[in-house]
């Protein structure tokens, strides 16, 4: 039995105006609709690589990369001056995005982010929207306590308030508590301040993201998951409101075939179909035309 060949793909290194490196794995495909993965906080971009060619698989070129001081970006976290939501936002996405159009010779990206990868891919296409195609995102709901199930309200704005003194106290989050993974304290403070209010307050920037999200029209997939204690329906079905003039489509999945592994993290084990439905999503809702259907 011979194994399937490994995918080809192209490395694209992007430096943006602050000096922060990223590497971006593109999986190519001319002519085809271009999609960017954006990965969770914590996570490095190589673990959607998966997800990443299942998608191309069904006629896209797909490009996957790390979040700032992540994984391949350059200074690591240990050597980064702190950071948050703005550099990530209006230093790095721009950078990249930017590159990854020149190459594909494309004119819009379409993004898929994963939890805070969702939230940034959100906020990107509301300040950004001419550039941005699509939004899906996967386990991506509100950090607002408020929005959680009320036997867990007080424990989640314990917890995520816990993490934003620390951060601002230390400049970093060391991990532990809900978030496991170090971060940069900036981060962590913006994320805390979201949970404790429920708006976008980017530290640092002019832009008022909370009235970008409400006049966003482009289409929206939100795409969450029963057993995801992270991510409740309740809190994507919060984050949705927040984007009355978007096209949003929200699919819960309650662990029946074809996505079995349903919680926070487990469901990249079933990327081979979940990105046969995401492909079949861009067809009918934003009528991509796949190199194959031409």
């Amino acid at each position: 039995m011979t194994s399937a060949p490994a995918p080809t793909r192209e490395v694209l290194d992007v430096v943006t105006t602050d000096g922060t490196s990223f590497r971006l794995h593109l999986s190519p495909d001319p002519g085809a609709p271009t999609v960017l993965v954006l990965p969770a906080m914590g996570m490095k971009g190589k673990h959607y690589r998966g997800l990443a060619d299942a998608i191309a698989a069904q006629g896209f070129a797909v490009a996957t990369c790390d979040l700032r001081a992540q994984g391949e970006s350059r200074p690591a976290l240990a050597d980064a001056p702190n950071f948050g939501y703005r550099e990530m936002l209006e230093i790095d996405l721009p950078a990249i995005i930017d590159r990854l159009r020149e190459h594909t010779g494309t004119d819009v990206v379409h993004l898929v982010g994963h939890s805070l990868g969702g939230q940034l891919s959100l906020l990107y296409a509301a300040a950004h929207p001419d550039a941005i195609g699509s939004v899906t995102v996967v386990a991506t709901g509100t950090v607002f306590w408020q929005a959680f199930d009320r036997r867990r309200r007080f424990e989640i704005l314990w917890q995520t308030q816990w993490i934003g003194a620390v951060s601002r106290t230390t400049k970093r989050w060391p991990g532990g508590v809900a978030i496991p993974a170090p971060m940069a304290g900036g981060v962590m403070t913006d994320w805390s301040m979201q949970a404790l209010t429920g708006r976008y307050r980017v530290r640092g920037s002019e832009i008022d993201y909370n009235a970008a999200l409400r006049t966003l029209q482009r289409p929206v997939l939100m795409i969450s998951f029963a057993g995801d204690p992270l991510g409740p329906k309740s809190t994507v079905d919060h984050l949705a409101r927040r984007m009355p003039a978007a096209s949003v489509s929200h699919w819960h999945m309650s662990g029946s075939a074809p996505i079995r592994s349903g919680d926070h993290f487990a469901w990249l084990k079933d990327s081979p179909a979940l990105a046969t439905q995401v492909a079949g999503w861009f067809d009918t809702a934003i009528g991509t035309r796949r190199p194959e259907q031409q």
